[in-house]
C-alpha cells in the first residue's frame, strides 16, 4: 500500500498552488512552501525507482511526465501562432521542455507552470549521477546545491546560466527526498533535527526579511530564504512523518479526495492557470477584488470546478502513461500489491522495500516566477 501521508502532503501542496495563484497570499509560501515540498517528494519517488530499476528509471519518468504536456501543447500552442507567436524551431520545446518554450503575449502567463516541468525535467535527467554521488557522500550532496545557490545570491558566482540557478533553488529539496528514501531524516535524532530546521529556518527568515521582494516577504521572490526556510520545512514534515495517517481512511470522502486530487495531480496543475489568467478579468467587471473575502471564495471554488470538468475530459491521459487502466475518476484505495514505504533503510539509499512506480502519482506537482500577479500582477507558484 501507498504511504497515504507522502499522498496527503502531495494533496495539500497542490491545493495551496491553486488557492495562492487566485488569491495572491503571500502569507501562503511561508505557511506551506509547496513546490519544495513537491521536488522532495518526486525526488524520494525518483530514489526508488533508481534504487529498483537502475537509469532505465529515468525513461519511465518521463514517460510518465510528458503525455499530460503534449495535451495541453495541443490546445494551446495552435492559439497562440493564431494570435501572434512566431513559428519556428523553439515551437519543438512543447514536446520536450528542456528549456522555457515559447510562448505568445497571453501565453506566457497562462502557461506559466512550465517552468515546473523544465525544472523536472533536468532533475529526472541528473539524477542517476546525482543518485550515485549521494550513496558515495551523502553530506557533501545534500549541501552542494545549498552552496551553490549561496555563491549565486551574495555574489561570488555572478550570472549563472538559468538552470544552475534553478538546480541551487530546488535540487536541494530533491535530493532531501532521496535522504528521506534511504530513511537518513528519520534517523536524525530530535536533538539534531529540530535545531537543525531551527537554524535553517531562522536564516532564511533573516534573509527574506533583509531583502523583501516586490510582493512583500512572498517566498518565491527570495531564491536563498525560500531554499533554507523549505528545507527547514522538509526535514519536519518528512523527518518526523508519522508512521500512519488511520483518520484519513476512516473518512471516505477524504480518502477519495487525496486518491483522485494524486492520480490527476499533472493535469490540475498544468491546466489551472489559464482558468485563473481567464477568471482575473472579473475582478473588474464584478468588482472581486483581493480585499472581497466573498468574491475570493467565489473565484477560487470556479477555478476549482472548471479545473475538475478539464481533469474529467483528459486526466485519463495520466492512466494511460502510467500504464493504468484509464479512469474518469480514479477510485482508491491504493493496490494492496503495491510495497510500503519504509524509513528503516540503508543509509546510502539501498531500500529492500520503497515505494511501488507503478501506483504512480509521480509528477508531484506544482509554481512560480512569471509576469503577472495572481489576479493580475505577478504570478508565482508555490
Amino acid at each position: 500500500m501507498r504511504n497515504r501521508y507522502l499522498d496527503l502532503l502531495r494533496f495539500l501542496a497542490i491545493v495551496r498552488v491553486v488557492v495562492y495563484h487566485v488569491t495572491g497570499w503571500a502569507t501562503l509560501t511561508l505557511v506551506f512552501p509547496a513546490m519544495s515540498v513537491m521536488f522532495a517528494l518526486a525526488g524520494s519517488l525518483m530514489a526508488a525507482s533508481l534504487t529498483r530499476s537502475g537509469p532505465v528509471a529515468v525513461g519511465r519518468r518521463l514517460r510518465r511526465l510528458l503525455p499530460s504536456l503534449w495535451v495541453l501543447a495541443v490546445v494551446f500552442v495552435p492559439a497562440m501562432l493564431f494570435t501572434g507567436l512566431s513559428l519556428s524551431p523553439r515551437v519543438l520545446l512543447w514536446l520536450f521542455p528542456i528549456a522555457d518554450p515559447p510562448a505568445n503575449h497571453w501565453g506566457a502567463l497562462a502557461l506559466s507552470v512550465i517552468w515546473y516541468l523544465r525544472d523536472y525535467l533536468w532533475f529526472v535527467l541528473a539524477s542517476p549521477v546525482a543518485f550515485w554521488l549521494f550513496r558515495k557522500a551523502p553530506l557533501p550532496t545534500l549541501l552542494a546545491p545549498y552552496l551553490l545557490l549561496v555563491a549565486i545570491e551574495v555574489g561570488i558566482y555572478q550570472a549563472p546560466p538559468a538552470v544552475l540557478r534553478e538546480f541551487g533553488l530546488y535540487f536541494g529539496a530533491w535530493l532531501l527526498g532521496f535522504a528521506h528514501h534511504a530513511g537518513m531524516l528519520r534517523r536524525l535524532a530530535g536533538r539534531i533535527l529540530y535545531p537543525l530546521a531551527s537554524v535553517l529556518a531562522l536564516v532564511g527568515g533573516a534573509w527574506l526579511l533583509a531583502h523583501p521582494g516586490p510582493r512583500g516577504y512572498d517566498l518565491n521572490d527570495n531564491h536563498l530564504g525560500n531554499a533554507l526556510w523549505s528545507a527547514a520545512f522538509i526535514l519536519i514534515v518528512l523527518g518526523r512523518a508519522p508512521a500512519g495517517i488511520a483518520w484519513l481512511t476512516r473518512s471516505r470522502l477524504a480518502d477519495r479526495a487525496v486518491t483522485v486530487v494524486n492520480r490527476r495531480a499533472l493535469t490540475i496543475y498544468l491546466w489551472h492557470m489559464p482558468f485563473v489568467v481567464a477568471l482575473t478579468p472579473l475582478v473588474d467587471v464584478v468588482g472581486w477584488s483581493h480585499q472581497d473575502p466573498l468574491g475570493l471564495a467565489i473565484r477560487v471554488l470556479l477555478v476549482f470546478g472548471l479545473v475538475g470538468l478539464v481533469t474529467l475530459a483528459v486526466g485519463w491521459v495520466e492512466d494511460v502513461a502510467a500504464r493504468r487502466r484509464p479512469e474518469l475518476i480514479p477510485y482508491g484505495p491504493p493496490r494492496p500489491t503495491d510495497p510500503p514505504i519504509r524509513s528503516g533503510v540503508d543509509p546510502l539509499g539501498r531500500s529492500d522495500a520503497e515505494s511501488a512506480e507503478r501506483s504512480g502519482e509521480a509528477t508531484g506537482v506544482p509554481m512560480q516566477r512569471v509576469p503577472g500577479e495572481a489576479a493580475s500582477a505577478e504570478i508565482n507558484a508555490g
